[in-house]
């Protein structure tokens, strides 16, 4: 089965074709172009279908980046995905940018906990914890920097994601750091997307700040997980 991954919530607009049965991605197309999504992630996708030597009648599943993170971008993205799902008759599967920024983590530093933290802006960080096993150990949120700091006192944590430089500044002993993106690697979403069990209902942007919204306090978290 070949899956079509797609990432527009952030900065980059990435695309990767990647091959369920081989585990192999067979073409790829990451580029920063900051805003204005709309206008390039076509033209991204049939570049990297042409160099997978894909057509687009033989994807047979979508992943696509459900945010944190540009409300127009989350928009275009999922937007896309959902009308060549309904085209294509295939399942298309969310992917949260906070869950692909933990996949990255793990990668670069295997069994240890991971907290996935992207700088938000307002003086606030969208943040999710993971375990070393992965799986995530407390909801997705948006909250600030110091209620972050509390809890990562004691903890030997790897940091991914924009929110990582925030985290680190100004600390005599950083934390280590897999990524200072705003996003995870389209292989994440890809690989991700693959393994994933297609929902029973279409994926939605996933907004954690609203117009007028407040940082959320506070943590739930099985802390044996990161112990």
């Amino acid at each position: 089965m070949i899956l079509l991954a797609l990432d527009t919530a952030a900065n980059l607009c990435s695309v990767a074709v990647f091959d369920v049965e081989t585990g192999a991605v067979l073409a790829s197309n990451s580029e920063d172009i900051g805003k204005g999504h709309a206008e390039r992630l076509m033209g991204a996708i049939e570049q990297t279908l042409h160099g997978a030597a894909v057509e687009l009648t033989d994807i047979g599943r979508i992943a696509v980046s459900v945010g944190p993170g540009s409300f127009t971008g989350v928009r275009v993205g999922v937007s896309t995905a959902r009308g060549f799902a309904l085209v294509l008759k295939c399942p298309v599967i969310g992917i949260s940018t906070l869950q692909a920024l933990a996949f990255d983590g793990a990668r670069a530093f295997p069994g240890r906990p991971v907290l996935s933290i992207i700088d938000a802006r307002r003086d606030e960080v969208y943040a999710q914890f993971y375990g070393k096993d992965g799986v995530a150990i407390s909801k997705p949120l948006v909250t600030d920097l110091p209620a972050i700091l509390d809890e990562l006192a004691g903890r030997d944590m790897v940091l991914s994601g924009s929110g990582a430089l925030l985290v680190n500044e100004g600390r005599d002993k950083p934390f280590d750091v897999a990524t200072t993106e705003a996003t995870g690697s389209i292989e994440a979403f890809a690989r991700l997307g693959a393994a994933g069990e297609p929902p029973a209902e279409a994926p939605k942007p996933l907004y954690l700040r609203g117009l007028d919204v407040k940082p959320q306090q506070g943590f739930v978290m099985q802390r044996k997980l990161t112990e």
